[in-house]
């Protein structure tokens, strides 16, 4: 995959500050980023828009981020779409969590904006490595 192709990312966060700081590291990476405040609008749009990858806060209203991502990775149409966990909460259960309800990656707020933008670039990689395999 090239290093200059733009990965749909869809950002989802409730917090407007924390929404616009990540959108912002992610496009001035490259990204063609898309977002959601809140865990029913995220589940949504990743049905509708199937992003390359989704940046997603646990503390949302209406679902959590872990049942977004679970709702997600359960889904047979979007369960190809890698999940990135960006959350202030850092206990190791957390992380835990996250892993079982089929999160790619999990990071912590704040964070480094190089660290979140080679995280997302590498899930979105191996998933467009995955499409490209089984399209061929």
């Amino acid at each position: 995959m090239s290093q200059n192709t733009q990965l749909r990312t869809l950002v989802v966060d409730d917090s407007p500050s924390s929404l616009r700081a990540t959108s912002e590291v992610l496009q001035a990476a490259g990204f063609d980023v898309q977002t959601a405040c809140e865990g029913e609008e995220a589940v949504s749009m990743v049905q509708q828009i199937l992003p390359d990858v989704v940046v997603l806060d646990i503390i949302l209203p209406k679902k959590t981020g872990f049942q977004v991502c679970r709702e997600i990775k359960t889904d047979p149409a979007t369960r190809h779409v890698p999940v990135v966990l960006l959350s202030s909460k850092s206990q190791e259960a957390d992380r835990f969590w996250g892993q079982r309800q089929g999160a790619d990656a999990y990071l912590t707020k704040p964070v480094d904006p190089a660290e979140l933008v080679a995280i997302v670039r590498a899930v979105g990689a191996g998933r467009s490595a995955d499409l490209e395999s089984t399209q061929g």
